[in-house]
């Protein structure tokens, strides 16, 4: 395997992005694992440290780990002002936009027939 000018930087990203979600490497490679990663968890974890370097493939195959457990994360959602309790006001917008099919809670409501 040849030496990819890539490689570092994209290293470099791949350790930011999980220490900002707060992954841990295990969870990192567990998820890489099951996407049929190739390397164990002591080559993930030295790879991270630039001790190992990893062929293309199986460094985008942890990118997307990363990125589907990043993607898995909740995320704080900004309240409407019916979501606090004893608010009598009308029902803010509803999920689906407006006209919508939703209850304004972001839960769909179906049409009575």
């Amino acid at each position: 395997m040849g030496f990819d000018p890539n490689e570092p930087e994209q290293r470099r990203r791949l350790r930011a992005a999980i220490r900002a979600a707060d992954i841990p490497v295990s969870d990192l490679w567990l998820k890489y694992f099951s996407l049929s990663g190739d390397a164990g968890e002591y080559e993930v974890e030295a790879y991270l440290q630039g001790l190992l370097s990893l062929p293309p493939v199986q460094r985008d195959l942890l990118a997307l780990a990363a990125n589907e457990l990043i993607d898995d994360l909740p995320r704080p959602r900004a309240p409407y002002s019916d979501d606090f309790p004893g608010s009598s006001d009308a029902p803010g917008p509803s999920a689906e936009g407006p006209g919508g099919g939703g209850d304004g809670t972001g839960r769909r409501t179906e049409p009575d027939e």
